[in-house]
Formats: structure tokens, C-alpha cells, sequence
């Protein structure tokens, strides 16, 4: 299984010095509030429920009406609690997507719902999906998105074999600059794949799908292990870690980033976690206390389940990094076992890898990389046109 190509955004970036994710964290950032007429409904299913703060800006988005001001065109996708359609204002025929989230008086709102909206309402930036507004009614919650037409994972599934290399670097970039741009804001997203990042037509990659995110503060939060796709989990989590910070998102960039240039998935467990531990092992070497400091205390972490292998070069599993420039070295230091010598996205924005880009775009405010002038976008082909 793999996913597929496409092209460009602007994004605000800015040059940063050179640090590992144990740099990044901090004390948790201004949020937003709950709703008010929500919080009842959530605290009936959450004892415990976290506030969150109003930031100290809050970002202005454009209001598209009522429940009534939507059409649904087509169902995108369900899942457990939500269903998404793609739709259209009546107000302005602007497309939109709609996330109808249904409610049930004995279980009140899934509380994944309410961090999702929570927290984007705090966010602006081109590479973050816009939440334009929220409807509340007695049965359901909808949250109105920018519509994105397609996620990098159909991408993908189009271009097989690989992406351009050029288009590659744009991709990374604008994801860094998402992830960087809420992790300055203490926010961790915590579910990052392919399926979640969403490609409009001009190429710009915006990050979607919150549910799972969460406010970082310090000293770290135990939070629930069960997150982010086996595939794309790191291996602290794997092993049962359930202290974590901006680290947790920067493997799953390292495994994108992979999947983009190879085509194919880095680690594609089959089976279940302890294949998926084998397969990253085999790879990057099977940890110690020496390589590790800590792994031995994490819970799922057995020495005697483990075959002991030596860590290999990254080219020698996926040859295409030995074709670009400075590609293995970044990947390398995203697929870091002992999760404080993972890059920080700030830090990654600075590397080499990337030293062929227009130094503007490291100018830029919170806007798309394509609306700068002399920036190409992407083409059909995948080529810059």
C-alpha cells in the first residue's frame, strides 16, 4: 500500500538555530475556550475535562451562515462518530467541507470533536486546513472547512514509484513549517499520515484532522498511547511510552518524507506491534541502554523478544535518498530511535536539504509558498512547470 503527487503553498518560516525536539518544549500557549453550550454536553462523558485558554489574538475566519446556508454535495468519508461531506455555501458558493458530528444525549459530544475544534480556532497559517465556522444544533456539531479536494495519500497513489524530488522538498517544507508553527504554539498533532494532509490544486499541503492533537505543557501530560498509525508510530510509543512531546510528530514526518521519495511505505508493519518494532529495528538498530537511555524501563520493551541487529545506512533500505542531495542525512535525523536526538521542524527547516529553495521563502509570514512572485507551481505531471 502506498499513496500519491501533486504541488505548493506559502508558509511563514522563519530561520531558526539548530535543535533536537528537546528544545521545543515550553509552557503551554493560550488556546481557546469550549463553547460554552458544549462544555455541558462533554463534561456528562468527561470527568476531567481540560480548559482551554482563549489565545491572546484571536485569529478572524470568514462566517458561512447556519446549518441551512449549506448544501451537501457528496459524502467524502465516515467514521465512528463523524461523517464528512463535501459542500457548498449558499451564502457565497464557496466549496466547503463539512464534519456533521452526531451527538447522543446519554454520551454527549465526542471529546475529540471538541479539541479538534478547540483548537484550530486559535490556528491561522497556509499549511493548517481553516476551520471557517462551527454549528451547533440539539443533534449535531458540524465544523466547516476550507475544502481540499484531495490528501497526499491519493497523491500519491497517482504518482507511483515515487515523487519528483522537487516536489518532494516543497511538500517537506510546507509540512515543516505547519508542524513548526504549532509547535510553537505547544500544540502537538499526534496523528500525522498521508491521509492527513490535504493538497489543493495549486500543490499546497495543509495539515488536517486534530482529533487526536493535544495542548503540550510542561512538565509532560501522560497521554493515552493509542495514537498515530501503526505505521507511522514512533518507536517510544510502540514500546509503550506514554510521555512524549513534539519528538511523537517529527517520526512521522521522517516516515513521509521517505514514503514521498521511494514510494512506498518506510515501515509497513503487517502483522501487529511487535512487527512493526522488527521492522524499524532491522533498519535502525535494536536499542540499548547505550543507544537509548530509558528503553529498558518502557513497558512493552523485552530484550529476549528482540533479534539484535546493527543499525544500516539509510540508502541500503531505500535507495532512492542516495539520489538527492543531503536527503539521507535529514531522514536520519527524523528516524531517531531515543526520541530526544529527533530534528525539531524548526531546526529541519534549516538543513541543507533545503538550501536550494528561494531564500524568501524563509521570509514569508503565515501565507501560501505559491503566492509569492516567480514561485512555479506544480504540474499534472508532477514536474514544475
Amino acid at each position: 500500500m502506498k499513496c500519491g503527487e501533486m504541488g505548493g503553498t506559502c508558509i511563514c518560516v522563519t530561520k531558526m538555530s539548530t535543535q533536537s525536539c528537546q528544545g521545543t518544549d515550553s509552557v503551554i500557549k493560550t488556546l481557546d475556550t469550549i463553547p460554552e453550550e458544549m462544555k455541558a454536553r462533554v463534561q456528562r462523558t468527561q470527568s476531567g475535562f481540560e480548559q482551554f485558554e482563549k489565545p491572546a489574538s484571536q485569529p478572524t475566519s470568514p462566517k458561512f451562515g447556519k446549518a441551512d446556508s449549506y448544501e451537501k454535495l457528496e459524502k467524502l468519508g465516515e467514521g465512528s462518530y463523524a461523517t464528512v461531506y463535501k459542500g457548498k455555501s449558499k451564502v457565497n458558493g464557496k466549496l466547503v467541507a463539512l464534519k456533521v458530528i452526531r451527538l447522543q444525549e446519554e454520551e454527549g459530544t465526542p471529546f475529540t470533536a471538541i479539541r479538534e475544534a478547540s483548537l484550530l480556532k486559535g490556528l491561522k497559517h497556509a499549511n493548517i486546513v481553516l476551520l471557517h465556522d462551527i454549528i451547533h444544533t440539539k443533534e449535531t456539531l458540524t465544523l466547516v472547512f476550507e475544502y481540499v479536494h484531495k490528501d497526499l495519500c491519493q497523491y500519491m497513489d497517482k504518482h507511483p514509484g515515487g515523487l519528483q524530488p522537487d516536489n518532494v522538498k516543497l511538500f517537506l517544507f510546507q509540512l515543516l513549517r505547519g508542524l513548526s508553527y504549532i509547535h510553537q504554539k505547544h500544540i502537538l498533532h499526534r496523528d500525522l499520515k498521508p491521509q492527513n494532509l490535504l493538497i489543493s490544486d495549486m500543490g499546497e499541503l495543509k495539515l488536517a484532522d486534530f482529533g487526536l492533537a493535544r495542548a503540550k505543557s510542561v512538565p509532560s501530560h501522560t497521554y493515552s498511547n493509542e495514537v498515530v498509525t501503526l505505521w507511522y508510530r514512533p518507536p517510544d510509543v510502540l514500546l509503550g511510552s506514554t510521555e512524549y512531546s513534539t519528538c511523537l510528530d517529527m517520526w512521522g514526518v521522517g516516515c513521509i518524507f521517505i514514503e514521498m521519495i521511494q514510494g512506498v511505505a518506510a515501515f509497513p508493519g503487517m502483522k501487529d506491534i511487535q512487527d512493526q518494532l522488527e521492522r524499524i529495528f532491522l533498519v535502525l538498530g535494536t536499542p540499548s541502554e547505550e543507544t537509548w537511555p530509558g528503553v529498558f524501563t518502557l513497558p512493552h520493551f523485552k530484550p529476549e523478544r528482540f533479534t539484535i541487529y546493527s543499525p544500516k545506512k539509510l540508502r541500503q533500505a531505500w535507495n532512492k535518498l542516495g539520489y538527492v542531495d543531503h536527503a539521507e542525512e535529514l531522514a536520519s535525523r527524523f528516524l531517531q530511535c531515543f526520541p530526544k536526538n529527533r530534528f525539531s521542524a524548526q531546526a529541519a527547516l534549516n538543513h541543507d536539504y533545503f538550501s536550494h529553495l528561494p531564500p524568501r521563502l524563509w521570509e514569508l509570514s503565515d501565507i501560501g509558498l505559491f503566492t509569492t512572485p516567480n514561485q512555479k507551481k506544480l504540474g499534472q505531471g508532477g514536474r514544475c512547470e
